[in-house]
């Protein structure tokens, strides 16, 4: 299947209409459309069109409709969109996939595949990407490589954010939620102003205790979320033909430690049971060494925003867009999922970036074109410390560390090691009496505890400038016909730093080794390397209108992800310089779109294929780019949404994938292998209810059904890292009264409580010890708001 050719699948047909999407998705859309049009208007082309009338795949979700699913975070959406999988095992880590392929490095050295764009502006350095998505005006997913319409990062598609503009009048709201596990929301929004300016304020507050507990007596129960988001727009339009737009966004989060669940050690309660209590003690020091005094995430994200667009004259228009983004991140955590002072990590992340684009479009009735340029700039760096006490890790990775030495100074050094368990089964710590042993066997004195540190940091400053050009042509009013390109240069300049002192216990074995030897002291220089590169993405697309209610279409596209200019170290400290080539993807797709009063449905096949796929895999605590060959993905892509009265929507979606890395001799270890974060099955399904009851009062509801088939968390692909098939229930229903002035409203996600893996492998896998996190169990509350 991953090597049909380009015309098999055009032949088939391809893409996707976004099923429970009926609202229109343009702000000034949305309000002329009848609630029950089908009519879908999108902005994807930078110009406002019914989606059905647009020749790539988007799925767009308004904000009403996120609120009528119960949605409050992306990964929740991903649930409801064929192709798209959010995973977010931190806000400082959130892992989004388009189609089988996984955008989330933490590395500041590698670009991203998946483009997040908010309010216009590329956001998709990993650590600085998560926004919240409190009052929304529309959120667009974009699949499939359209280098002219979005920025160089968009390899395999974008997520666009746009949040709700300011308009005229005054107008408000706010909402309040309480639920298990003391779960408080607070949000709402104040908007006021006229024709010409127009201000809004939008917050939310959310609040809810950890729902994995911590047996430790030094940190708190896990996965607890304290995030506030507070949002300031203001819109100048001083005429009919400019509108300005001003955003100011500041996004913080204090949330506790991600479970980081080990599979190996036991605890107190029991054996190791990712479903279980946790037992993550951090580190004493870790207020000095790693920067916070508890396991969690501290982090702050700055956004402004300003979008200026213009009418020039009867057909052409010209916008401009400029983004500055500020954030600052600091996670600890205990990476080896246990009760000992083994693997402690922070990763302190920071950057800031830059990015202005200049559009001019044309539209007449048989050309439709546009160009411009985009500039882009980042400055980012992560700093990863790590803590530990020397004989808990030497005791704890024994084997490892035996593995280090030669065959024949093996058995001598295996006597020098008691074989202490790492943790044992009443959840002590048997491995800290290693450097007393040790200690009094070398020295004569034993010394009780040996505190070890070490960090490296990754650095990445990276430029980009482009010009793109797209042109539509209509020969005859039922065929439209579009070529584009973009090209651009980019500038690549990576950074290593690293301290790794030796370990006193491995020198007094003869071993004279830093405990992690594979981070490569760098003895206080930075090695750095640069590169340039030149690249040419097209897009090329044809829709034909078969009635003015069904088209089919058909896109070929180039996408791209930037090489990575690799810069580490060695054990010795020497330093080691590689370039991971761009990873390229051509992309194939057709499909049908119907959209009438009643009935919205589609279906359609895309085909990808892949030179130079990149991987990344965990080592010793770092995050290694790494070219894996080649791959393929085919995928089938269906989707129906039924209005059989005004007062009820039944909807539906369904997603097959088989992808992954060719099998092949020359792909290595990575042969055969799935992608990370792959179901080869997606469906959802459910309905809304909207129904009058007179007296100004009306009774709403929106169950839903989630499916996702097996997925394995990392390549190469193991049994153990993985999750078998989750089938999730949720729903949202309520009354609304006084003309929807007020509402009440109940909720439930995962109302099943299933038990089912969020992540599994992480950093401790790297060490031999893999840990297994936890995903939400059973959510539950009420919700009361207030319009006016």
């Amino acid at each position: 299947m991953r090597r049909l050719t380009a015309t098999t699948v055009l032949l088939c047909g391809a893409s996707v209409l976004p099923s429970m999407v009926q609202a229109a998705t343009a702000a000034d859309s949305i309000d002329n459309l009848a609630p029950n049009d089908n009519t879908i208007i999108v902005t994807a082309q930078k110009i406002e069109q019914r989606e059905i009338d647009v020749p790539i795949t988007i799925s767009a979700t308004s904000g009403e409709q996120m609120k009528e699913l119960g949605v409050t975070d992306l990964d929740e959406l991903s649930n409801y969109v064929p192709g798209l999988n959010i995973q977010e095992q931190s806000a400082n880590n959130p892992g989004i996939v388009i189609r089988g392929i996984t955008s989330d490095s933490g590395s500041s050295q590698q670009a991203a595949r998946v483009t997040l764009y908010y309010n216009g502006v590329d956001i998709s350095r990993s650590r600085g990407a998560y926004q919240g998505i409190y009052d929304m005006e529309r959120i667009e997913v974009i699949k499939g490589p359209q280098a002219t319409l979005f920025g160089t990062a968009s390899t395999v598609g974008a997520v666009s954010l746009v949040s709700a503009k300011p308009r005229e009048g005054f107008s408000g709201e706010l909402s309040g939620s309480y639920g298990n596990y003391d779960a408080t929301t607070l949000s709402g929004f104040l908007n006021a102003g006229n024709d010409v300016l127009a201000g809004r304020v939008a917050f939310e507050w959310q609040k809810r205790d950890g729902y994995v507990n911590n047996l430790s007596e030094t940190q708190d129960d896990l996965y607890a979320k304290d995030q506030l988001g507070i949002r300031g727009s203001l819109r100048f339009t001083p005429n009919d033909d400019v509108t300005a737009d001003l955003i100011v966004t500041y996004d913080r989060q204090r949330n506790s430690g991600t479970p980081f669940i080990s599979g190996t050690f036991p605890t107190a309660t029991g054996r190791a049971n990712p479903f279980g209590d946790a037992n993550l003690s951090g580190s004493p020091l870790s207020q000095q060494v790693l920067g916070n005094d508890e396991l969690g995430l501290h982090r702050d994200v700055y956004d402004v925003n300003l979008t200026v667009s213009a009418a020039l004259d009867d057909n052409w228009t010209m916008s401009m867009v400029n983004g500055y983004r500020d954030f600052d991140a600091r996670e600890v955590f205990d990476a080896d999922g246990s009760a000992a002072w083994f693997l402690e990590f922070a990763e302190q992340a920071k950057g800031w970036q830059i990015n202005h684009e200049t559009r001019f479009t044309y539209d007449s009735d048989i050309l439709r074109a546009s160009l411009g340029w985009n500039l882009f700039h980042e400055d980012s760096s992560t700093r990863v410390p790590f803590s530990s006490e020397e004989g808990t890790f030497v005791g704890c990775a024994r084997n490892m560390l035996l593995g280090l030495v030669p065959a024949a100074q093996r058995p001598a050094i295996e006597a020098m090691l008691p074989d202490l368990a790492c943790v044992a089964s009443d959840g002590s710590v048997p491995a800290s009496q290693m450097t007393p042993l040790l200690t009094g066997a070398f020295l004569g004195t034993p010394i009780q505890q040996l505190p070890y540190q070490a960090f490296f940091e990754n650095q990445g400053r990276n430029s980009s400038y482009s010009v793109f050009a797209d042109a539509t042509y209509l020969p005859m009013p039922a065929l439209e016909l579009t070529a584009g390109a973009r090209v651009l240069y980019e500038k690549r300049n990576s950074g290593y730093v690293a301290s790794a002192p030796a370990s006193v216990l491995l020198s007094a074995m003869g071993m004279p080794l830093p405990l992690i030897p594979s981070l490569g002291d760098t003895a206080g220089s930075t090695f750095g390397d640069e590169d340039g590169y030149w690249a040419v993405l097209p897009r090329f697309n044809a829709l034909y209108h078969i009635t003015p209610d069904v088209n089919v279409y058909a896109t070929i596209s180039k996408g791209r992800r930037s090489p990575t200019v690799s810069v580490s170290a060695t054990s010795s400290g020497t330093p080691v310089f590689d370039e991971v080539p761009a990873e390229i993807v051509w992309n194939y797709e057709g499909g049908i779109k119907l959209a009438t009063q009643r009935v919205s449905a589609s279906f359609g096949v895309y085909y990808q294929k892949y030179d130079n796929f990149q991987v990344s895999r965990i080592i010793d605590g770092r995050s290694i780019t790494e070219s894996a060959g080649s791959a393929g993905n085919f995928g089938v892509e269906a989707e129906l949404s039924v209005r059989p009265t005004e007062w009820l929507n039944l909807f539906g979606n369904l997603g097959y994938i088989d992808g992954g890395i060719d099998n092949k001799e020359e792909n290595g270890v990575y042969a055969g292998d799935h992608f990370r974060l792959q179901p080869e099955w997606q469906w959802a399904a459910g309905f809304t209810v909207n129904a009058p009851l007179g007296n100004g009062m009306r009774f709403f509801a929106t169950p839903s059904v989630t499916y996702r088939s097996k997925i394995y968390f990392e390549v190469p692909n193991s049994e153990l890292i993985s999750q078998d098939a989750v089938t999730l229930v949720n729903a949202r229903a309520g009354v609304s009264f006084a003309e929807d002035r007020f509402e009440l409203a109940a909720f439930g996600r995962n109302i099943t409580n299933k038990d089912y893996l969020l992540d599994a492998g992480n950093t401790g896998g790297s060490f031999g010890v893999p840990t297994f996190i936890p995903a939400e169990p059973r959510f539950y509350g009420v919700e009361l708001t207030a319009r006016f």
